[in-house]
């Protein structure tokens, strides 16, 4: 492992530790074993004269700007010329190699270095003049605060928000479904913040595409041993390969096959000469540089009609509208859906029932409305919400127009509470994700949680839905009807009492006898005698049950389960003596607390370095060679991904 990898390595335990230690109370690793890893950082950071942005070794000052300043490019950010065919590309490598990159759907940044620290951060703008985003371009979640190389630098690059990242946000925050329809425009907002502290937290990355002339520095000419260059000084750089006349439509095949996964947003590809002198020497026309061009997948559009607007409620209360058109074939998939947004885009293609619409997959994802030919203009916008019948209202906000749910109890607000409620700590309802949830919603099928245990009420809607057949429902019918039998600990954790976890519920339940009655009847005085049970969770519990409403679900609920005695199991015990030691990303869990909790309710134990007492190492990359792993192999002790470990859990 490279001094750069063991860096990344050390940041990303020590933060998860951080985070662990002062965000959830837990201790995953002595202070001595923290400090001797911060210590070795401290030294890989002095020694490749390189700063990662997210080391802890350094604390993010916050910054209050009242105004983005605006440079002039010493030379113009052109455009690049775009084609649709694979073969006008092959025909424009003319006998060179190229390098093929995606072109990534962000905001341009130009970043500058000096003796080894960023000085500056500019966007693109309009090519000539850009806006100073310096403070922002230091919280973002990749960019190196200092370098080895020590002159001049200056990179370009993409400003980008993953998927992954914006659909989380579209969750936790209220505002984003009313301001941002897409990554680019989330990003585009993140990066020109004044307040860098919000740039700070909406995980912008910062992916290098292109790197200046650099004094002193031997390139081979070649375009990319730059890039790779600027990766080994702890840059991102945009996925890349090299091409010829030969190969380059067959590359852009994998391309186009991989996007569908693909978690940064593209628009495209890119492809650069690698002989830099070749392309230098062809200089540039008016508005295009001549060593690059972009290319383009050319959008399938399909005519269809429009059967109506379903509205679909969210979380934070927005009322989404939503084409529904007779389906049609779309990039090799079936497509009878497409958000609209909200309704100034309604308005603006005069959306009307029975219209005559065209529709396509932006970037080969996501379904669009490309035109309407025939707008008959847009009618019947709901005066009640679909799901609970409160009352709606017309919002104007950044001018644009959205429709909102009055209602504060509306269901659909509350999705988060049904899913805690199916979870495998609660109720254990398999089958159920939040997706499924808000369907089930928006159908109406489910108001209260009661509801879920009659799904049966809906049986052909249900198995006409996408996603459900015969098979799947009839799974979803047993997974409902094994949940009945529970423990009085779950359906109060499922109940979501603020401040009450899994663990809390169980030992409130066993102080009470599992005596459904006194748990509900419960007071303060009571459960603070209850070790490990403080003020502030006996205040929030017995206020819960204060409430005739929850009182009535509760006593409900008891109707619809059979109690079962918590037992100590075989099960509890099945890891009791074993120390597990957990590294690298999780894909089955939410996170590292949710692997750590499973283990120890097995009586296991998680430590956070590998010794000779160490039963088992769990990472994904089986056969990586962190220095875990290394160490693991040293000890002979077994290294297991986490699809093992949920074999073990389930045996």
């Amino acid at each position: 492992m490279n001094d750069l990898d063991r860096m990344k390595e050390l940041i990303h335990t020590l933060n998860e530790a951080g985070k662990a230690y002062y965000q959830q109370n837990k201790e995953v690793m002595s202070n001595l074993e923290y400090d001797k890893m911060y210590d070795e950082l401290l030294e890989l950071e002095k020694k490749t004269n390189t700063v990662l942005s997210n080391s802890p070794t350094i604390h993010v000052g916050y910054e209050l700007m009242t105004v983005l300043e605006k440079e002039a490019h010493p030379s113009p950010m052109l455009s690049l010329d775009k084609t649709k065919e694979p073969d006008q590309l092959a025909t424009w490598l003319n006998g060179q190699e190229g390098i093929l990159s995606w072109k990534l759907d962000g905001l341009t940044i130009v970043l500058t270095y000096e003796h080894g620290k960023l000085l500056k951060a500019v966007t693109r703008g309009n090519g000539e003049v850009g806006e100073v985003v310096t403070n922002n371009a230091r919280v973002f979640e990749n960019v190196p605060r200092r370098i080895a190389y020590q002159g001049t630098l200056v990179i370009r690059g993409e400003a980008i928000i993953p998927y992954s990242d914006f659909y989380k946000m579209n969750e936790e925050i209220e505002d984003v479904d009313s301001q941002y329809k897409n990554p680019r425009n989330l990003c585009s907002g993140s990066v020109r913040q004044l307040n860098n502290e919000i740039t700070a937290k909406r995980h912008v990355h910062f992916y290098a595409f292109s790197v200046s002339d650099v004094e002193g520095m031997d390139f081979d000419n070649s375009f990319e041993k730059k890039l790779d260059w600027v990766a080994s000084l702890g840059f991102d750089v945009v996925e890349h390969i090299r091409v010829t006349e030969d190969t380059i439509r067959g590359e852009i095949e994998k391309f186009s096959k991989k996007i569908e996964q693909f978690d940064l947003p593209s628009d495209g590809l890119v492809l650069v000469y690698d002989d830099l002198a070749y392309g230098k020497s062809l200089g540039r026309t008016a508005k295009f540089p001549r060593d690059s061009i972009a290319f383009k997948w050319a959008d399938e559009i399909r005519e269809t009609t429009l059967l109506e607007i379903e509205w679909s409620p969210s979380r934070t209360g927005l009322i989404n509208p939503v084409a529904v058109f007779e389906p049609v074939e779309l990039e090799g998939t079936t497509v009878s859906r497409a958000s609209v947004h909200n309704i100034s885009i309604m308005e603006e293609l005069e959306l009307g029932v029975g219209d005559t619409i065209q529709v396509y997959k932006a970037n080969m994802i996501i379904p669009q409305i490309a035109e309407n030919l025939t707008r008959s203009g847009v009618k019947d916008i709901p005066t009640v919400c679909p799901v609970c019948g409160g009352a709606t209202k017309i919002s104007m906000e950044n001018e644009t127009k959205t429709l909102f749910c009055t209602n504060p109890e509306c269901q659909a607000k509350h999705v988060k509470a049904f899913s805690l409620f199916v979870s495998r700590d609660a109720m254990n309802i398999e089958g159920l994700s939040e997706a499924t949830l808000e369907k089930f919603i928006l159908h109406g099928y489910v108001k209260d949680f009661t509801d879920l245990f009659h799904l049966d009420r809906y049986e052909e809607e249900i198995k006409s839905m996408d996603g459900f057949g015969e098979k799947s429902y009839q799974k979803l019918l047993r997974n409902i009807e094994n949940a009945r039998k529970t423990t009085l600990a779950r359906l109060i954790y499922s109940l979501g009492i603020p401040n009450i976890g899994s663990a809390n519920a169980k030992v409130i339940c066993k102080a009470f006898g599992d005596d459904p009655k006194r748990a509900e009847e419960a007071t303060e005085e009571e459960l603070v005698e209850i070790q490990g049970i403080g003020g502030i969770m006996a205040k929030t519990y017995v206020e819960y049950f204060a409430d005739p409403k929850h009182r009535e679900i509760y006593r409900r609920l008891l109707d619809e389960v059979e109690l079962q005695k918590e037992v100590v199991t075989e099960d509890s015990q099945k890891f009791s003596g074993i120390n597990f030691v957990i590294t690298g990303s999780v894909e089955h869990f939410a996170n590292r607390a949710e692997v750590k909790a499973e283990i120890e309710k097995r009586g296991g134990k998680v430590t956070g370095s590998v010794t000779s007492k160490t039963g088992y190492l769990i990472n994904n990359d089986v056969n990586s060679t962190s220095s875990k792993n290394k160490k693991a192999r040293e000890l002979g002790v077994p290294i297991i991904s986490e699809e093992t470990l949920i074999g073990m859990l389930e045996q």
